[in-house]
């Protein structure tokens, strides 16, 4: 297999596998609405049933469309603001000293910077392709 072929599929995979990071737990925001509502509602997003339904409809859509190749450049820079989003308001844990959980948030909000970054590449490629 040459290097070009070989960049080919590990952009489908990668992209594949980004796309199933977000319609996974879009899914989940539908299918447990209540329990991801009332994470919303304790993390005080605004206006938090609106911004849940968005958030699950945006994953699930875009989500599905990187899976597909469809609105690459689109889904990747709607799903990089929401990554921010989700960081910025659940993962939190600058307001979080002397919990048990802060830990935890702390390795989700790194890891999101990583997803965040990954998309931005994806964006970049997807734009040039």
């Amino acid at each position: 297999m040459n290097s070009i072929t070989a960049d080919r599929y590990f952009y489908i995979v990668g992209r594949f596998l980004l796309g199933l990071y977000f319609l996974l737990p879009g899914l989940a925001k539908v299918f447990l609405f209540q329990d991801n509502l009332d994470v919303v509602v304790l993390r005080e997003v605004p206006f938090p049933t609106f911004s849940l339904s968005l958030v699950a409809i945006a994953q699930i859509f875009f989500g599905t469309m990187l899976m597909v190749g469809k609105y690459v450049y689109m889904g990747a820079l709607v799903l990089a603001v929401v990554t921010l989003l989700i960081n910025f308001y659940i993962h939190d844990f600058w307001n979080m000293a002397g919990d048990a959980n802060q830990a935890h948030e702390t390795q989700n909000f790194v890891k999101n910077l990583g997803i965040f970054a990954g998309l931005l590449v994806l964006s970049k490629r997807s734009a040039q392709a």
